[in-house]
């Protein structure tokens, strides 16, 4: 059902702009300066535009997007600019050419669902909680969902590796984690 609502959510061109809005003010609010973020599959917001003018405001920026070495084992985040080629990687997702392996200092997560202690529903590979896991506390990117607004549910069904994230950022709003 989530993804159904998350279809019809990401077909209303008013949502992806407010959400185009709400990503700059995020990455405007933390300042960082490397970015990972994902290859929109079918209903996920498309934040390569957004990146793409994030990355032009500053020569300095850097963005990434996951690799997936192998099915089971957390993500790589390698380089990536708009002109960047791109190859067919796992479950027929884009993946960049680059080779250059990148920690982001802030990490926009895909949402099918999400509720109001930070967590989130995915397509429930654990690619995401896998990552953050293994992750270095030191290198442990700030965590920012990306979701619409009608796919905000009271409370997800969590299983004991699911990790909340910082973060959720709708087309209506900023969702901080709720103080556990």
């Amino acid at each position: 059902m989530l993804l159904e609502t998350r279809l019809q959510a990401a077909s209303e061109p008013a949502h992806n702009a407010a959400l185009k809005r709400r990503m700059l003010d995020a990455l405007k609010h933390y300042g960082v300066s490397s970015v990972g973020f994902y290859w929109p599959l079918a209903g996920e917001f498309d934040a390569r535009a957004t990146i793409a003018i994030w990355l032009a405001a500053d020569t300095q920026r850097e963005a990434s997007l996951p690799i997936i070495k192998e099915r089971g084992v957390p993500l790589e985040f390698h380089a990536w600019a708009p002109d960047t080629p791109m190859k067919i990687g796992h479950h027929k997702i884009a993946e960049p050419t680059s080779g250059r392996v990148m920690v982001p200092a802030l990490l926009f997560v895909p949402c099918v669902g999400f509720d109001a202690d930070g967590f989130r529903l995915g397509y429930g590979g654990g690619y995401y909680d896998r990552t953050l896991a293994a992750w270095p506390a030191a290198q442990k990117p700030l965590t920012v969902g990306i979701a619409y607004e009608a796919c905000r549910t009271d409370a997800l069904q969590r299983e004991v590796h699911d990790i909340p994230l910082d973060l959720i950022v709708t087309e209506a709003g900023l969702y901080p984690r709720a103080a556990q």
